[in-house]
């Protein structure tokens, strides 16, 4: 037997922006692989507002927004800020993971020195060309150069334009920004490796009922978590397919910057959910009956919230509501895409700051490191004379 994992994960990495993106979940995914059980330690509003700020989302939030991820076996809620052997033996884990960035309490100390001293730590590989602050950067920005259809150089022009320091920024601050391997904004190149590692393979097996979901699905939170889990008690054997919208498309029906992310980052964010068996990339806006009879569809499901028309102006759901399988599902969760927007441009000055001080002491913990390596190297050349 492999041994057992606990992943204390900070569920929001930057600024107490507690986004748990596809990231995230492929480090959930990669710790999961180390072992055959993983068990998720999510911190306290208070713990995160001592050394990060004050977070979006409420804890019970985010201790179901972990919850559903599907490569998580156990939530410890309310896990402490620092991770300590104490912790790992309290849990019956053999060792701790997290990924290869750095993590720093208020005072700049790292979270996990003890447990790495101990040799009870391992790590796994921060996501390429996702970050929170990227996320947010998009949201503030209000550009569309991360759509799917735009071109690499306006990509590059966002990248240089968010991070730069703001007129309530010190003169001290200005020389830490943007410096951090561990804080920075790069470009999501999307693989089909990536996707096989997140989809779950599984095919429509006999008596399963075929539920049928469609919509952008972006930033995807826990008002999307609260919508499928209530979609996925709708039937004993749920097999739930997630039609996801173009950028293109959502951009017409949404408008301003819409989507946030583009349907690349969006169908690994989706496809990481427990309650989804399959993701359409690219879905047709209306539900056609050329598609419910392709995938054998049972069940069309929708929110409450408003149905956009088609281009021409006609009902993109008129196929199930003809055939009688469209049903309308209350989550019990109003909350929406555009209402995390609005927090975090309400709390823009806040993010801003937060993103500096920790650039701050990352910075300071490399240079460190730097001059540590740089005084071993003379100690062995020394030796060698």
């Amino acid at each position: 037997s492999l041994p057992l994992i606990i992943l204390f994960l900070h569920v929001f990495f930057l600024y107490s922006y507690d986004m748990v993106h596809y990231g995230h979940s492929n480090q959930l995914r990669q710790a999961k692989a180390m072992g055959d059980y993983l068990i998720v330690g999510v911190h306290t509003d208070s713990e995160i507002s001592k050394h990060k700020g004050p977070p979006v989302f409420t804890q019970e939030e985010r201790y179901k927004m972990v919850r559903a991820i599907k490569w998580v076996d156990e939530v410890v809620e309310g896990a402490p800020y620092v991770t300590t052997l104490e912790t790992l033996d309290k849990y019956n884990c053999d060792f701790c993971v997290h990924g290869d960035d750095i993590t720093l309490t208020v005072d700049g100390k790292d979270t996990y020195e003890e447990v790495k001293k101990s040799g009870r730590y391992r790590e796994c590989k921060r996501t390429q060309g996702v970050s929170t602050t990227d996320l947010v950067g998009r949201m503030l920005l209000m550009t569309k150069a991360h759509h799917s259809n735009i071109d690499s150089s306006d990509y590059q022009e966002h990248t240089d334009n968010f991070g730069k320091v703001s007129q309530f920024s010190t003169s001290s601050q200005v020389s830490f920004w943007g410096h951090s391997p561990w804080t920075g904004v790069s470009q999501f190149l999307q693989t089909s490796q990536k996707i096989i590692q997140f989809a779950s393979g599984q095919e429509p097996q006999p008596g399963d009922t075929i539920i049928y979901v469609a919509g952008a699905f972006d930033l995807f939170h826990i008002g999307h978590v609260d919508f499928l889990e209530v979609v996925h008690k709708l039937a004993e054997k749920p097999y739930i397919i997630v039609g996801l919208h173009f950028d293109q498309e959502v951009n017409r029906y949404k408008g301003k910057n819409y989507p946030i992310m583009n349907v690349h980052e969006r169908t690994l964010s989706v496809l990481a959910c427990r309650y989804v068996s399959e993701v359409v990339i690219g879905a047709p806006f209306a539900v056609t009956k050329d598609l419910l009879d392709h995938f054998k569809v049972d069940l069309v499901c929708h929110g409450k919230t408003e149905i956009y028309p088609d281009k021409d102006g006609s009902d993109p759901y008129a196929e199930p509501r003809r055939k009688g399988i469209l049903r309308t599902v209350d989550s019990g969760n109003s909350l929406t895409t555009d209402a995390i927007v609005q927090r975090i441009i309400k709390n823009r000055l806040l993010f801003e700051a937060r993103n500096q001080k920790k650039e701050a002491k990352e910075i300071a913990v490399i240079q460190a490191m730097k001059r540590q390596e740089e005084e071993k190297t003379k100690e062995r050349a020394q030796a060698v004379l």
